[in-house]
């Protein structure tokens, strides 16, 4: 590309081709030193050993093709916008020229004022095009990663995030893309201002005085030296704020999801000493990485300032012997403000590079990350489900090292029947139930379903055919309509009535204000314990899954409502396989078999006339819950007659 610049003018202009050779290099160069920053923050504390410079970078290959066309366009601007700031040194030169030698009129001087105002105006335009282009590409890339890394993050197996703090999450999904945002726009924009227009000025010092040029740029090696020493503690202690912050960000949030208790325990004082603890932590981070740029930035301006009085000295020695015109001189310090510029700036590239660079570190752990549970890669033709399970000697552990949380368990029940599982706190109840749609998978042993067994079912379609309802009933800030709609948005109001009736919910959702819309807070703050149970179980049943899992699903439910939905439960059996697990043993007295959980083995296995003639935990149990259920029931009674 050739770049032809016309001024309208009485003086003739000097040739510029030693100039448009650097142009031409601009780029590569460009690379080259994106190359050596990056080398720089991955080298391990100065010890030459380097990871792959680009590793975390390709993350953003992507976004730039997509988004080829624009990002040319603003660099095309940018470089615009550069090279006329350089030509309004020489207008300035001109006007000094001939005022000096006093041959100038009102009318020379108002043209060289109308170039400077057009030029201007044109740099505004291009200024607002390069900024559309760039800064709104680095936008582009800031919601690109976001979609990508939660969208990675949900295929992640549920015990990565038993490991991982839902704080550092959050700060690695905010804080960490805004600083690769900043790297990709403002860092791409200051980076070509440095070469481009710090090339040019350079070649424009250079063709108007070799020696005086030499002299201005003696302190730029120190610069690059103070750069390169300091960038690589830059890098490490981005990493190490960014991980402070992650902490703070998980302790505040922790505080505000349990304020009840806070306030419940009067742990105010406490809990804001810990905060203040790691607030400090931060900051104190924060101080350690300031000292280096507080360092790293005033150095560049006093090593800049220095050339600036070295060419006044030298320079003004010059013109004094006519070695340089007195306008050469005005504009060799114009063209040493725009140097200027660029040397500060490549001080902003570096802190921004740097610090993209750390955070996309960050980001780029967890899109390394691989789930533990997929699909498998021959996934059989099975594309509806029955219900048939069966377990054969499955085990399950949570590490290896560790106690199994089930052993040897064998059972199997057929489409439409009901299983009951019950057995004493940590038994590993809800671990089985997990197995079944493989939010956990199986360490030994097979379990299938219809006869396939659940590593050759494709995720999606094994989870599509199953509705869970979990152990705490979690639910979404929201209205009652959006959770009960959240695995079918298309549900009709027919049918979402129709499942709050099942769930004995219906009733409770009139006498609210405004009934399904009804907004019910931060999971369900505005919702008893029985309430937020039974809207979960509304949202299952609402799905008309084969196989429904309810685990522990009415604990928190009073007796008579908790009968009236197991009654609609059971009218369910025929058309569902339904497994169930209940500390009341009422609750699963009714199931066609009902296994016995005991530290991990099943112990006991039949139904529950066949389980009540045995001595175990379940005959046990049961008759312990019946005496209880009597002493209650003569309470109540006593409380009425009085």
């Amino acid at each position: 590309m050739t770049l032809f610049i016309v001024f309208v003018s009485n003086r003739p202009v000097r040739p510029v081709e030693p100039i448009i050779r650097f142009w031409l290099r601009v780029y590569s160069l460009r690379h080259l030193l994106l190359i050596v920053l990056i080398n720089d923050s991955n080298d391990e504390e100065g010890t030459g050993q380097t990871a792959n410079p680009m590793k975390s970078y390709r993350i953003l290959k992507s976004y730039f093709e997509e988004k080829r066309a624009v990002i040319l366009l603003g660099l095309v601007s940018l470089f615009v916008v550069d090279i006329l700031q350089l030509i309004i040194p020489r207008i300035i030169k001109w006007a000094v020229d001939d005022l000096a030698i006093c041959c100038i009129t009102a009318t020379n001087l108002l043209r060289y004022a109308l170039y400077i105002v057009g030029i201007a105006l044109l740099i505004g335009v291009f200024r607002f095009i390069w900024r559309r282009c760039l800064i709104g590409t680095s936008r582009r890339v800031e919601e690109g990663i976001r979609n990508r890394l939660f969208s990675h993050i949900q295929t992640l197996s549920p015990s990565y995030f038993d490991e991982t703090k839902t704080g550092d999450l959050m700060a690695r999904a905010t804080n960490d893309i805004q600083n690769v945002r900043m790297a990709v726009g403002m860092g791409m924009v200051a980076l070509t201002d440095a070469i481009v227009l710090g090339l040019s000025a350079i070649g424009f010092m250079l063709y108007i005085n070799i020696t005086l040029t030499v002299f201005a740029l003696l302190p730029m090696p120190i610069i690059v030296v103070l750069a390169r020493v300091l960038s690589r503690r830059m890098h490490r202690l981005y990493k190490e704020v960014q991980a402070s912050f992650s902490n703070l960000t998980e302790v505040v949030r922790e505080r505000f999801a349990g304020i009840r208790v806070v306030k419940a325990y009067n742990r105010e004082g406490a809990e804001a000493k810990r905060v203040s603890d790691i607030s400090q932590d931060y900051i104190g981070k924060n101080l350690q990485l300031v000292r280096i740029t507080g360092a790293f930035f005033p150095g560049m301006m006093f090593f800049s300032n220095i050339s600036v009085a070295l060419v006044l000295y030298l320079g003004g020695k010059q013109t004094i012997n006519f070695t340089i015109t007195p306008g050469d001189f005005v504009a060799f310090i114009s063209y040493l403000g725009l140097l200027t510029w660029p040397m500060m700036a490549m001080g902003w590239v570096i802190n921004l590079i740097q610090r993209g660079a750390a955070s996309l570190d960050r980001i780029n752990a967890i899109l390394e990350a691989r789930p533990q549970i997929v699909s498998s890669e021959r996934p059989s033709a099975l594309k509806t489900l029955k219900g048939d399970i069966v377990f054969d000697k499955v085990d399950f552990n949570y590490r290896l090292g560790q106690p199994f949380a089930l052993s040897k368990i064998s059972f199997s029940i057929t489409a439409g029947q009901t299983l009951g599982v019950v057995g004493p706190t940590g038994s590993g109840k809800t671990t089985l139930c997990h197995l079944i749609p493989r939010l956990l998978e199986a360490t030994g042993g097979r379990l299938l379903i219809d006869g396939v067994d659940i590593r050759e079912i494709p995720l999606k379609t094994l989870r599509a055919h199953m509705a869970v309802v979990t152990q705490d009933a979690f639910v979404f800030s929201g209205s009652i309509r959006e959770n009960l709609c959240f695995a079918r948005e298309d549900a009709s109001d027919e049918e979402i009535i129709r499942a709050a009736r099942a769930a004995q919910l219906y009733e409770t959702i009139m006498e609210f204000p405004d009934q399904f819309d009804t907004l019910i807070g931060e999971k369900g703050v505005t919702l008893s314990g029985g309430q937020k149970q039974r809207l979960a179980l509304a949202r299952a049943l609402l799905i008309s899954a084969p196989i429904l899992i309810l685990d522990d699903a009415l604990s928190q439910v009073d007796t008579e409502t908790a009968a009236a939905i197991l009654a609609t439960i059971r009218d369910l059996t025929s058309k569902r396989t339904v497994v169930m697990v209940s500390h009341r043993l009422s609750h699963v007295q009714h199931a066609d078999l009902i296994i016995v959980l005991e530290r991990g083995h099943m112990t006991d296995v039949g139904t529950h006339e066949t389980l009540m003639t045995r001595e175990g935990f379940y005959s046990r149990m049961y008759r312990w819950q019946e005496i209880e259920k009597g002493l209650n029931d003569t309470n109540r009674a006593g409380v009425v007659k009085r």
